[in-house]
């Protein structure tokens, strides 16, 4: 609606008699239209129009990223909706699995796999913790 109405604004304005030459001569950033910055890989060269008056803002990645998800969209923590084949086959391998290690109940020194299975976890939660913090100190400063 806000958009609309903005609209007619602006064709009353054209109508008073500012004229449309005076508008469209005005940069884009004063019409209010702001543009992303295109992204180009590899060797790509970034476009002008014919006479090279024209700036436009690109952002060079690498080849091999030119189709993959961007990495503003990627999701970096691994969850279980995520989680790889492979990671999933590896973790049905260990199902049922006794002795030393395993963190069962059944044969000697299970109970040393449960420590080991806690202590990596907790590993990995200070990790993501540190990750988080990193994230919002980066956000805070200027």
């Amino acid at each position: 609606m806000q958009n609309l109405m903005t609209k007619g604004a602006l064709a009353a304005l054209v109508l008073a008699g500012f004229g449309a030459g005076g508008l469209a001569s005005a940069p884009a950033a004063a019409q209010g239209v702001s543009n992303p910055p295109l992204v180009i890989y590899g060797k790509q060269k970034c476009p002008t129009d014919s006479d090279g008056n024209e700036i436009v803002v690109c952002v060079r990645r690498a080849p091999g990223e030119q189709f993959r998800i961007p990495k503003e969209l990627r999701e970096l923590k691994v969850t279980p909706e995520n989680e790889s084949w492979a990671a999933k086959g590896a973790a049905n391998d260990r199902v049922g699995a006794t002795g030393i290690g395993s963190c069962s109940n059944v044969g000697a020194g299970g109970g040393m796999g449960c420590f080991a299975q806690a202590g990596r976890k907790y590993k990995r939660e200070k990790q993501d913790a540190k990750a988080d913090q990193r994230a919002v100190d980066a956000a805070l400063v200027p």
